[in-house]
This record gives C-alpha cells, sequence and structure tokens, in this order.
C-alpha cells in the first residue's frame, strides 16, 4: 500500500494564546488549501533563487563590476515585443500614495485624491500576525464598503464616493522573508506567497465584479528569474481559481543593483501581466551598498541625503528606467516624497513643499508617468507636476526617450557624486537607524521620523552605510575616522539622547535597548547580514 499524500493545506502555527481578531475570516479552508499549494509548487525554485543571489554576490565581490547579461541580449534587441496593455484602472497613475494596511491609512490612503494607494505589507508593515492577518481583514472591509475608524480622541473616518477612490496595488514581501505562523510539511511559508495568495484568493473575484482587479507591486527583485517566478505563480493562481489570465497586473520595483541591469528581462518575463517599473531610491542605495560593500573607496556613499536623483548614476538609473519602459508600452513610476508636513513650523514646510515640487516637476519633465508620496498633503504638489505636463492625457508613454544612452559603467560610476561622508551624516544613521528599529519592533513598519516618512529601506541604508563607512577606514569631515569605537561612542550618546527625550518611562516601556543592540550588531559585526529584518524578525513582538 503506497503512503497517505500528505495534505497540501497550510498549517497555523504559533498562535497560541494570541488569536488574531476575525483570524478566522482570513485563514479559512480553501484559503489555507490555496497557500499550501502555492508552496509545493514555488518555494523550491524560491530557494534556488536566493542561492543565485548568494552567488552573484559573490561574484560582484570578486569582480568588482555589473554588466548587461549577454545570454539575453536577444530579448533587448528584439524591439517587436510590448506588455499587455494598461486596464482602465492602471491607465493613470500619476499620483500614488503609499502606506500600511492599517484601519485609519487605509481608509485615508483610498480618500487621498491619489490615483493609486501601495498597500504595503513589505517594508512599510512590520510582519506581526495581527499586521498580516489585519491587513487583509481591512482590505476585504475596504472593497465591501464596511469600514470605519475611530481615533482615540474621537475623530471619525469613513470612506468616500466610490468613483473617488484610489486604485489599490498591494505589495507582498519580499522573496527573502518567511512567514513563521504558516508552514507546509513543517517549512515556513514565504511570506511573499502568504500575502499574495491570501489577497489573491480573497480579493481577486471581488475587485473585478468592481471593475478592478489584483494589481501588485513586487518588491527587491534581483533578477529577471524571480520575475518568471512571480509569473508562473500569477499563472497558476489565475488558472487554480478561474480567474481569466492577464487579470494581474504587476508593477516591479528596480530598488536592487542588479536588477537594474535586467529591466527589460523582467518586463519581458512578466510581459503579459506587467504594468510598469518604479524607481525606489532608498533600497536602491541599500542594495549598491551591500553589493560593493567592500569594493574599496570608489563605491563608498556619502550621506544619503546627500545622494540626491540628480546624481550621476540616480540620474543614468532613472533615464534607463523611462527609456525602458516606454520602449516596451509600461508605465515609468517614479521615486518616494517621503516628507511628513509638520503642524508647527511653517518654515519647514515651505522648504519641504519647494523640494518636494521641485523633485516632482524634474521625474514629469523626464517622462514619467507618475510619482509616490508619502502623505495626503503632497498628493496635490505631487498631482499639480504632472498635470502640469500630462494634461488631459493619462500618461505619456509616447515619449521613448530614445535620446537616453546608458553605459553598464554609468550605474557604477559612485564616484562621480561629489561627496563624502561626514560625521553629522554618521550621527544621522545611528539616530534614524535606532528609532526606526525600536518602532519596527513594536510592530510599526512605517515611521515619521524628524518630518520624514521612513521605512525598512531608512534602516537597512543607515546600517549598511556604517558598516561600508567602518571597514572602509573613512576618515569624517571633522578629522575622526570610522572605526566601531566611534560607531558605539555615537550611539551610546544618541541612546542617552533619546532616554532623556522620552523620559524613563517611556524608554523602560519601549523597545530601545533591543534597537540599539540591533543596530549594533548589524552595523559592525564582521559577517554581513543580507537583510536586518532577518535577525529582526525573530525579535519582532508578536
Amino acid at each position: 500500500m503506497s503512503a497517505p499524500t500528505p495534505s497540501s493545506a497550510a498549517v497555523v502555527t504559533g498562535t497560541a494564546g494570541h488569536h488574531v481578531p476575525r483570524e478566522e475570516e482570513v485563514l479559512t479552508p480553501g484559503a489555507l488549501d490555496f497557500l499550501g499549494e502555492l508552496h509545493r509548487r514555488f518555494a523550491p525554485r524560491r530557494a534556488e533563487l536566493l542561492a543565485l543571489r548568494a552567488e552573484r554576490r559573490a561574484e560582484i565581490a570578486r569582480t568588482a563590476t555589473l554588466d548587461f547579461r549577454p545570454e539575453t541580449a536577444h530579448i533587448r534587441a528584439d524591439d517587436s515585443w510590448r506588455v499587455a496593455a494598461a486596464p482602465a484602472a492602471l491607465d493613470d497613475r500619476r499620483v500614488e500614495i503609499t502606506g500600511p494596511t492599517d484601519r485609519k491609512m487605509t481608509i485615508n490612503a483610498l480618500n487621498s485624491g491619489a490615483r493609486i494607494w501601495l498597500a504595503d505589507f513589505e517594508d512599510a508593515s512590520a510582519p506581526t500576525w495581527e499586521n498580516v492577518i489585519g491587513g487583509q481583514v481591512n482590505l476585504i472591509d475596504a472593497y465591501e464598503r464596511r469600514i470605519d475608524f475611530t481615533s482615540p480622541e474621537g475623530k471619525s473616518y469613513a470612506l468616500g464616493a466610490a468613483d473617488e477612490l484610489a486604485t489599490v496595488v498591494m505589495r507582498p514581501r519580499g522573496w527573502h522573508l518567511n512567514e513563521r505562523h504558516l508552514t507546509v510539511d513543517g517549512e515556513q511559508l514565504p511570506g511573499g506567497l502568504v500575502d499574495f495568495g491570501l489577497y489573491f484568493f480573497h480579493n481577486a473575484q471581488r475587485l473585478i465584479d468592481l471593475g478592478k482587479g489584483p494589481y501588485f507591486y513586487l518588491p527587491k527583485t534581483e533578477s529577471y528569474l524571480e520575475a518568471r517566478l512571480w509569473n508562473d505563480v500569477f499563472v497558476f493562481a489565475q488558472d487554480r481559481l478561474g480567474i481569466p489570465q492577464g487579470t494581474v497586473r504587476a508593477t516591479v520595483l528596480i530598488e536592487t543593483i542588479t536588477a537594474a541591469y535586467e529591466m527589460e528581462e523582467i518586463l519581458y518575463e512578466l510581459r503579459d501581466h506587467a504594468s510598469g517599473l518604479n524607481a525606489g531610491r532608498w533600497d536602491y542605495l541599500f542594495s549598491i551598498v551591500k553589493n560593493f560593500r567592500d569594493g574599496g573607496a570608489r563605491f563608498v556613499l556619502p550621506d544619503r541625503n546627500a545622494v540626491t536623483m540628480t546624481a550621476p548614476f540616480m540620474r543614468a538609473y532613472t533615464e534607463l528606467l523611462v527609456r525602458t519602459c516606454h520602449k516596451r508600452g509600461a508605465h515609468a513610476i517614479g521615486g518616494m516624497a517621503a516628507f511628513i508636513p509638520s503642524r508647527r513650523d511653517a518654515e519647514v514646510n515651505k522648504v519641504a513643499f519647494e523640494k518636494v515640487k521641485a523633485d516632482k516637476d524634474r521625474e514629469a519633465a523626464d517622462g514619467f508617468d507618475g510619482s509616490w508620496v508619502a502623505h495626503p498633503d503632497l498628493v496635490p504638489i505631487a498631482r499639480a507636476s504632472f498635470d502640469a505636463v500630462l494634461g488631459d492625457r493619462p500618461h505619456q508613454k509616447d515619449r521613448l526617450r530614445e535620446d537616453v544612452h546608458v553605459t553598464a559603467a554609468e550605474l557604477i560610476d559612485i564616484a562621480s557624486l561629489d561627496a563624502a561622508p561626514t560625521y553629522e551624516g554618521l550621527r544621522n544613521a545611528v539616530q534614524v537607524g535606532i528609532r526606526y528599529i525600536e518602532a519596527w519592533l513594536r510592530g510599526m513598519g512605517a515611521v515619521a521620523i524628524f518630518n520624514l516618512m521612513e521605512d525598512a529601506a531608512t534602516a537597512e541604508i543607515s546600517r549598511s552605510q556604517i558598516w561600508q563607512w567602518t571597514n572602509t577606514g573613512v576618515v569624517f569631515d571633522n578629522g575622526e575616522k570610522a572605526t566601531p569605537e566611534l560607531v558605539r561612542r555615537v550611539a551610546a550618546d544618541e541612546i542617552a539622547a533619546i532616554r532623556s527625550e522620552v523620559g524613563e518611562g517611556a524608554f523602560a516601556a519601549g523597545k530601545w535597548r533591543e534597537a540599539y543592540d540591533l543596530l549594533l550588531r548589524t552595523a559592525l559585526d564582521a559577517e554581513y547580514v543580507d537583510f536586518l529584518t532577518l535577525p529582526a524578525y525573530e525579535q519582532l513582538a508578536d
């Protein structure tokens, strides 16, 4: 007699004594079966692709360079192919707002006046079980128009008219993250498959009935093979649930340096489901540091705030992105305006709004079809920049940017930037890193710090720059050399200042000591950890 076939259903683990409200509405038997099938079919390939990431990083460490892939030259040379035409709900993307899927943000983002809301289960959401499940509940409730929220101060929030709401593009977690609360055959499920699977299972048909569809942002893609895996997931999921092929649409964040060399190939792999590419600034800088961290002085990045989008290597990246997208009929979406307006300082707002306007004016003039903001007050500013260029047109894909010719070397010409790391930049990296990680460990993924909306990419670039500066022996503008001892001294000063700022009670009740320790460990350990969120997940409050 043959052994019985194990059930394909995902098994819920680790939630004993911590039941999340309405968990049973999300983790239905059908949904768990679907997650189990996704895991069995696609988790092995995901593991192979993560191993290929490590191999490619080792090659970069050996050669200190990158180039366009010779084996896919024929795809880049073939001018005949295009991505699928955008559905009506994704044709005009001139302003997109981003944020986590808590109940208040869900209502505010949908009401914001932006054309698109990036509903974020990734960098703007710490993956507590409550956030993972609660985010799914909130999106279902929004589509069913049964969502509302009342703040502790008594302020009420409700959805506006249906035809004025933003279209949702959901961002699942990256391939590197697991979900510890769900297992199949004793293995944790990939977090990205959990987020995608639950959303697709519950909402694909519901969204079609609303005249839209299941739309996704794909984060931290590092190669066209990873895009191929997502495409296969889409094909299977649509077939499995009886959704017409091509209903899914995916926008890929080009936020890794390796993906910048494979933009056309990524669109090609997803061409039946692709809708665009996005320029994700902070993760892109993090990826440069991560991949070229031991490449010597010519790859040392200055303070993160000194690396604007007009830096030569960043301009090469964004120009190539627009050229690639429009050549293939896809939307090109610009980067984040992360400023959070101050309710107390009008002068801070004035300066920041001017910078946001200049940034969005530049993107619109360069040919982007839309851009990101982090706060509803920035929506009118970004919209005005794109309205001035687009008028009544939904996009400007007809601007093919055939004048753009970017070489492989230009994408990694870090030394072309006339700026250097500063002592104040080190202090800011420590300060922001500690403050963000502390909030993340308490379950908050989007955090306002010094009038900027920060997410996990903030902590990644902060600790990665500290690692690079100390390992390269950078000498700061005040004459001090970047050493582990200096970093520890700066961190000790900052944690003391935070204790004084928040008070003893709040300091003791928070995760400050854990955040301090985690930043120093991931910034100073000899062995560089690929993602800070991997060790942080082990300490995440549940």
